[in-house]
């Protein structure tokens, strides 16, 4: 007797797994798969050109992602209540910049598996996928090690020792995302009258 085929796995079952089996990491149902935020991580969102600035801020196996023009930089759980203090602190608090954090209650689209593509035949680059709207990893997590021990934490607080100081990792986005703020201004022609 021949077994009736088997239908194909949902992508986005395919993605749940992953996260849930190889990472241990909670999802919340529906699709696209989002990830809870303030359980194992916090959340920094940025401009990727302002971004870029803060990867070598970050710890090798910090964990980066990128949706659209849009950089995600993966912080220690209960970063997102320090930052409007931190920033004070800097002297950044009184500015407008195109940053923003989320932690406990948030959601982050669960970016792509790497190795994973919309297409399935071959690993798209990340990106093509970035553009076209897809969440995927710049640093992905890596199965079987603990994520918490490399994002960037108050040092004061607890930190290891070895995770990247959440302090100067702002002070750098802010400064770059105050410079790409004035630099997009002075590209904008005068308005005349």
């Amino acid at each position: 007797m021949v077994p009736s085929p088997r239908r194909s796995l949902d992508p986005s079952d395919q993605v749940r797994r992953w996260y849930e089996n190889e990472l241990g990491w909670a999802t919340v149902p529906g699709n696209p798969v989002r990830l809870p935020l303030g359980l194992r991580f916090d959340v920094l969102d940025m401009p990727a050109e302002a971004g870029r600035s803060a990867l070598r801020h970050l710890a090798p196996g910090s964990p980066v992602a990128v949706q659209g023009d849009r950089m995600r930089l993966l912080v220690a759980a209960g970063s997102t209540e320090e930052l409007p203090g931190l920033l004070d602190w800097l002297e950044w608090g009184t500015l407008a910049l195109d940053l923003r954090a989320t932690g406990e209650g948030g959601l982050m689209d669960a970016p792509l598996p790497p190795g994973s593509g919309s297409t399935g035949a071959r690993p798209p680059s990340v990106r093509s996928d970035a553009l076209r709207g897809a969440a995927v990893w710049l640093r992905p997590p890596e199965p079987g090690c603990e994520v918490e021990v490399s994002l960037p934490t108050l040092s004061a607080l607890g930190g290891s020792g070895d995770a990247p100081d959440l302090v100067r990792l702002l002070d750098t986005v802010a400064t770059r995302c105050h410079r790409l703020r004035l630099w997009r201004a002075c590209a904008q022609p005068l308005a005349l009258p």
